[in-house]
């Protein structure tokens, strides 16, 4: 896929090239600086444990919802063994197709976090509350076309109404698109810059990933579609070129193996990023890979991705694949003690290359429920560039979001700083 288009540790926020500066809503009368959806769920439940430790500390006023109450009472009870204030959590009752009980609340909070997927079946209600309410979304989404079509459905009323529409706040694409921002704020300005981005991870998915991957697969098709039709309308940088690689599978030095470029959303947040930045240069490459040791592994995990698309797109085996692994199951503590990630960034322009890394541990589950809490917390809380409408994490957030993570220990360094 190709798409083309005519510092310091804490360096000063990129500018952001908009057609608007909406004024941000005013929210404080709202009963909750946070809202969880979701919060019964796997992920949602290491979310809310999350917030649990540390929402007190900002003093951040916080509810759990979801369908069941009596999920949602138990949900509480454990959440008050790590801090006893949690006890008192208020508990809002909501399903996710219900649109007038997502718009109360939507309509209660600055910020609503949501863990419900697969998004393309059940995710869009809450957006259109959110863009309607003037609330700021942040969900964990990897689905390309759930993003597409509430960039085509909602982004406009969002933008009037000045909520921030936030996708894909998790492993699925934090690391990626503040990886690359910071390694784009250590190259020089105004000049063409290429970086490429190196992932590795020992991690293991969860039911709710798995289905979300099987329901990707099984709409290929729609997703192509959508995404033509959101490039028809959706406006481009004037005078600047921003360009997605895909070389083919080969060896890198700068990776230590062998490199694929996958079919995922990560790459095209990353692109969306650059085309609102000015600060990504005049022109703009970026190419994301998966690193394995060996040629043999890509072969199999190309056959593996080919044999479930197929099965995907016939209904009687796509049921069968999504008994599979349901949603709501996960990997235990243990195996996520032992999951790790690591993003490695080459960039380079005006004569410098820069080596980058952004690291932590579990990235599915642990580090996501992190990356999640933590976007919601730095919308909610923290001074922020004006935008709004659907926007990435790295124009919604950039190095506020960036100082988050550091300080809750997903590591942001230099690895190389070298003329060329």
């Amino acid at each position: 896929m190709s798409e083309s288009q005519s510092a310091s540790d804490s360096p000063p926020g990129p500018s952001v090239a908009s057609d608007s500066s909406p004024a941000r809503p005013v929210a404080s009368d709202r009963p909750y600086d946070v809202v969880l959806f979701g919060a019964t769920g796997f992920t949602g439940g290491l979310t809310a444990e999350y917030l649990a430790g540390r929402a007190e500390g900002e003093g951040t006023r916080w509810a759990l919802a979801g369908r069941s109450r009596a999920k949602l009472e138990q949900r509480r009870t454990r959440l008050a063994a790590i801090d006893p204030a949690a006890a008192e959590l208020d508990l809002l009752e909501a399903d996710a197709d219900d649109p007038a009980a997502l718009r109360r609340v939507a309509e209660s909070a600055k910020v609503v976090i949501t863990t419900v997927g697969p998004y393309i079946r059940y995710g869009e209600p809450l957006v259109a509350a959110c863009a309607q309410a003037g609330t700021d979304y942040v969900d964990l989404c990897g689905e390309p076309e759930f993003v597409d079509r509430m960039w085509l459905r909602h982004h406009a009323r969002a933008a009037e109404t000045g909520a921030r529409l936030v996708h894909s706040c998790g492993f699925d694409s934090i690391p990626h698109d503040l990886g690359v921002l910071y390694t784009v704020q250590r190259l020089p300005e105004g000049v063409p810059i290429t970086v490429a981005g190196f992932v590795r991870t020992n991690g293991t998915i969860s039911g709710g990933t798995y289905q979300s991957t099987v329901e990707i697969l099984a709409r290929l098709r729609q997703g192509r579609e959508v995404a033509n039709e959101r490039r028809a309308l959706e406006p481009r940088p004037a005078g600047r070129v921003i360009v997605g690689l895909t070389p083919p599978p080969h060896a890198d030095e700068t990776a230590g193996g062998w490199v694929v470029a996958p079919p995922l959303i990560d790459p095209l947040v990353v692109l969306r990023s650059a085309r609102a930045l000015e600060r990504y240069g005049p022109e703009f490459r970026y190419a994301h890979y998966m690193v394995v040791k060996r040629l043999p592994v890509l072969a199999v995990l190309g056959a593996g991705i080919v044999s479930l698309a197929a099965l995907a797109q016939v209904k009687p085996t796509r049921d069968l694949l999504l008994r599979v692994k349901g949603s709501g199951e996960g990997p235990s503590e243990v195996r996520r003690a032992r999951s790790w990630f690591n993003v490695r960034f080459k960039g380079e322009g005006g004569g410098r290359r820069v080596i980058a890394e952004v690291s932590g541990g579990d990235p599915g589950y642990g580090e996501t429920s992190k990356m999640l809490a933590e976007a919601a917390l730095c919308l909610a809380h923290d001074e922020l560039p004006a935008t709004a409408g659907q926007v990435t994490p790295a124009v919604a957030m950039g190095q506020a979001l960036i100082d988050r993570l550091q300080r809750a220990g997903i590591r942001f360094a230099t690895v190389a700083d070298e003329p060329i």
